[in-house]
């Protein structure tokens, strides 16, 4: 690819699923009889008015990296058959359909991705690569080989091998490993500290077996609980050093772009033994769940932070004062501005050092 059809792929991949997210708001509005004015692909100025349907103007617009839905009465309690003039119940449904319809791409996404790679083995750890110079590569270790024991303790999971090998950095352990059925063993010393590529140079993996599309769907599922666990989590992990400020960094559209360019050329290297586009396909499914489960943080003018205004209608019966509500989603809505501003020159000044 070349670098001007490889970032039209990124913008439009992107847009795609910003797009996404305001179908769901959108079907769901149509579902529950809420008009919408206006369905734009892409941010205004407008470019074109594509067609009319339903009564909602479809609009492609000239800032490509978003998506709007314009229901009517979105923040006006007073007009009738709009947004805010809705029971609490159609509004959560129609604030919350936006995110589902991003978990929901994810899950397929993953879904197909995992009908490709097949049902993995956790319990069976391969290697699936080794640095060059690398303690590994120097052991003659092997991409395939499957290891089996390491420093006389068996091994039935990558967790149970990464913590014995990070458990004596700059000690000799041993590693017995089976290669087509023959078991050999190699000593070798783990690097301490460890370099990007590992203490010992090696990407675990897992054999896998051929599944159906109800097992693909259920790895799907846990692929994404897996990940919205890990997000969930990494706030506590920051403040308690498990984690380092890098890896709890928010990323702009120049990082995505950069990540986006290394998987490209990880999917297009002639080494690779992974089905074409899966590495491309598993990015953007991450970015369909961080978009899902980010619109749902109780921040005002995100998804969530409007939801978090209709419960207390649905738990009490008594709404907060629209006029309220408009002015912290409004200021809100500055914040989380001035916050992306902050994080794409981020991107910038402090680019992002990819492994």
């Amino acid at each position: 690819m070349t670098a001007i059809t490889t970032f039209a792929s990124f913008v439009f991949a992107l847009a795609a699923l910003i797009v996404v997210h305001e179908l769901g708001h959108f079907l769901a509005a149509k579902l529950v009889g809420i008009k919408v004015q206006e369905f734009g692909i892409g941010f205004p100025p407008r470019l074109a008015r594509l067609f009319k349907a339903g009564g909602t103007e479809f609009t492609l617009n000239w800032i490509p990296l978003g998506g709007f839905v314009r229901p009517i009465g979105e923040n006006d309690p007073s007009v009738p058959g709009g947004l805010a003039a809705a029971n609490p119940w159609k509004r959560l449904f129609v604030l919350i359909s936006g995110p589902a319809m991003n978990l929901l791409t994810a899950l397929l996404l993953y879904a197909f991705i995992f009908s490709q790679l097949g049902r993995p083995d956790l319990s069976v750890v391969e290697i699936a690569d080794v640095s060059a110079e690398s303690p590994a590569a120097q052991a003659g270790l092997l991409p395939g080989d499957v290891v089996v024991e390491a420093n006389g303790e068996e091994i039935n999971s990558s967790e149970e091998l990464r913590d014995i090998i990070y458990a004596n950095l700059g000690e000799e352990i041993e590693l017995v490993y089976d290669r087509g059925g023959i078991e050999g063993s190699v000593v070798l010393v783990p690097r301490d500290p460890a370099p990007e590529d590992g203490a010992i140079g090696i990407a675990m993996g897992h054999p896998s077996s051929p599944i159906n599309a109800g097992e693909a769907i259920f790895y799907g599922g846990s692929a994404i609980f897996e990940q919205s666990n890990a997000l969930v989590a990494l706030p506590g992990r920051l403040m308690s050093g498990q984690a380092s400020a890098d890896e709890g960094r928010l990323v702009g559209y120049k990082g995505m772009y950069d990540i986006y360019t290394e998987v490209r050329e990880a999917d297009a290297a002639p080494e690779s033994d992974l089905p074409p586009g899966i590495n491309t396909l598993s990015f953007f499914a991450s970015i369909s769940v961080s978009l899902g489960l980010l619109n749902l943080l109780p921040v005002p003018a995100l998804d969530g932070g409007r939801i978090l205004f209709t419960l207390p209608e649905i738990l009490f019966r008594r709404r907060i004062p629209p006029a309220y509500e408009n002015a912290v989603n409004l200021v809100g809505l500055a914040l989380l501005l001035l916050l992306m501003v902050y994080v794409n020159l981020q991107d910038f000044v402090n680019p992002l050092v990819i492994p």
